[in-house]
């Protein structure tokens, strides 16, 4: 049994619109090369670096708009990521809930300065807050580490100080569940659109 629950946040707590953010790149911004660099469990090039925390947003920006329509602004870039958050399932936030009076319960994620403030508002006005559902939040680009790298995983265990067994970790990515299941946490893949109610409905 499971003494604290980790949860992944895009794919599993916020539902993901990759159609609708790559629209919004390409159409909005007029940056063309966002299926390059956007993908569903781990982002590659400049948007990777943004998540491993070696890549400054500002920069990050400039690089996008370097490519993008004349008269396009940091702002629009910011507003373009954010419509790949697509919601909060009422579902999911009365699980966590019920869980957060059992459990001690963690945020890991690959994420970005941009992107991250945007899942915390969205957890707030979901009726989720942060700050008093998640015990801590470890992310790549603070940590300078990316799932599903062993590092990462054995520093997320060193700071909840439990057994690595002792330890349940959701994913919406294979990799990164056969990464948690390698240090030796306990870990489920989560499969978007299904429930998270019945995943976890032996905890």
């Amino acid at each position: 049994m499971a003494k604290a629950i980790v949860f992944d946040i895009g794919g599993v707590l916020i539902d993901l619109d990759m159609g609708r953010c790559i629209h919004a790149f390409q159409e909005d911004l007029g940056f063309l090369r966002i299926t390059e660099l956007l993908d569903p469990c781990h982002q590659k090039g400049i948007y990777g670096d943004l998540e491993a925390g070696v890549l400054h947003p500002d920069h990050f920006r400039d690089l996008i708009l370097a490519e993008s329509r004349p008269g396009a602004k940091r702002a629009d870039v910011d507003r373009a990521m954010g419509q790949l958050l697509a919601g909060i399932a009422p579902e999911t936030v009365a699980t966590v809930l019920t869980l957060r009076e059992r459990y001690p319960l963690y945020l890991l994620s690959n994420n970005n300065p941009i992107s991250m403030p945007l899942c915390l508002k969205a957890m707030r006005e979901a009726g989720m807050d942060p700050e008093h559902t998640f015990k801590d939040q470890f992310i790549s680009c603070e940590l300078k580490l990316l799932k599903p790298s062993a590092a990462f995983y054995r520093e997320v265990i060193r700071r909840i100080g439990l057994p690595a067994g002792d330890i349940l970790f959701i994913d919406d990515n294979a990799a990164n569940v056969e990464g948690a299941r390698a240090v030796g946490m306990q870990a489920r893949q989560f499969l978007p659109g299904s429930s998270l109610a019945t995943l976890l409905a032996d905890c």
